[in-house]
């Protein structure tokens, strides 16, 4: 839980860049506490020791409330130019990922992409159903 306040996203990833991490996904929504959100976002593995020390660090000085992290994830992402015109993609990659028994732990999407996060473990077979899923549209 991080307080729900105009800039604190931006305090918290200028921290988070300052240390030359990247980050990718981002995810922000309400978390069910008055006054708090949610911040969800990805990183490279290899930062994921770094990046943690300095979100810790900033746990006390923004009263955030929890702060949790995970290197065992796959970030899948299902793209291009289609998406635009074909409103039925998502819903058949979350309908694929169902269906081979992956839970998605968190969506990204764009105007050209839907990204997923699932736990490592998952992520070959959830790469496999995508790929069977949309192959006719690859091809």
């Amino acid at each position: 839980g991080v307080p729900d306040s105009p800039g604190l996203a931006a305090q918290v990833f200028d921290a988070v860049a300052a240390n030359g991490i990247f980050v990718d996904m981002i995810v922000q929504s309400y978390d069910g506490f008055q006054g708090e959100t949610s911040i969800s976002f990805t990183i490279p593995r290899t930062q994921f020791a770094e990046c943690m020390k300095v979100v810790e660090a900033l746990k006390a000085q923004y009263s955030i409330r929890t702060v949790n992290g995970s290197k065992d994830i796959a970030k899948l992402s299902v793209s291009g130019i289609g998406m635009r015109s074909h409103t039925n993609v998502a819903i058949g990659m979350f309908d694929a990922l169902a269906a081979s028994g992956v839970n998605v732990e968190m969506i990204n999407t764009s105007e050209l992409r839907v990204n997923v996060v699932v736990a490592s473990e998952h992520g070959a077979n959830a790469l496999e159903c995508l790929q069977q899923k949309f192959a006719e549209r690859i091809a």
